[in-house]
């Protein structure tokens, strides 16, 4: 396993879980849109084992983690294999220990539109949502749907204008922001169908 990465004090960082299989162009643009508009000092990819939502398990996670590795030359992302260590199966336990390893940091977590879609169905979704700072960046055919999506409308008194994005970081939970603007269309379902993924 990798080892766990540092975070200073203070710093915020934005969290993307997945199981990236594989990583694609798409979870770097909205990395580097993340870290623009919600001005973050970093973006931690948590490459997770495996998803409960998704009866397939992903490729080997050293696999994963080298080819995560090799599309983000940038030193404001890191590649890690946190859940691995903390052998937590769902992104809240993840969340809870990172908010006990981590105190001093600023987490936001961060997601595509898709996956707010279907928040409502992650284990604890609400627990997230009332403990840490939530960015959602639009994805191809979700953006709509996202914006009335069960938590979008449970959450619509804490969302903050495109104006006020920026400040996500340090907004007290409940906090969100969903930013829409140009999209990829990487897909990792289709990368593995096309058998780009083998």
């Amino acid at each position: 396993m990798k080892p766990l990465p540092h975070a200073r004090p203070g710093a915020k960082i934005g969290l993307l879980g997945g199981s990236f299989d594989p990583p694609h162009e798409g979870h770097v643009h909205i990395t580097q849109w993340a870290l623009r508009r919600f001005r973050l000092d970093e973006v931690w990819w948590l490459i997770s084992p495996g998803n409960p939502l998704k009866e397939r398990g992903p490729a080997e996670m050293s696999r994963r983690i080298e080819a995560a590795e090799a599309m983000v030359p940038d030193r404001k992302v890191v590649v890690t294999d946190i859940e691995a260590h903390f052998e937590t199966r769902f992104t809240a336990d993840t969340l809870r220990e990172m908010k006990r390893r981590y105190h001093m940091a600023r987490f936001t977590w961060l997601m595509g539109a898709d996956n707010l879609i279907q928040f409502h169905l992650w284990e604890d979704w609400r627990w997230i949502m009332d403990n840490f700072p939530v960015g959602v960046l639009a994805r191809p055919g979700a953006q709509v749907k996202a914006g009335m999506s069960p938590t979008a409308r449970r959450y619509r008194r804490w969302r903050l204008s495109r104006a006020a994005a920026s400040r996500l970081p340090v907004k007290k939970a409940p906090a969100w922001a969903l930013l829409t603007g140009a999209m990829s269309p990487a897909s990792s379902t289709e990368i593995r169908q096309r058998g780009d993924w083998p």
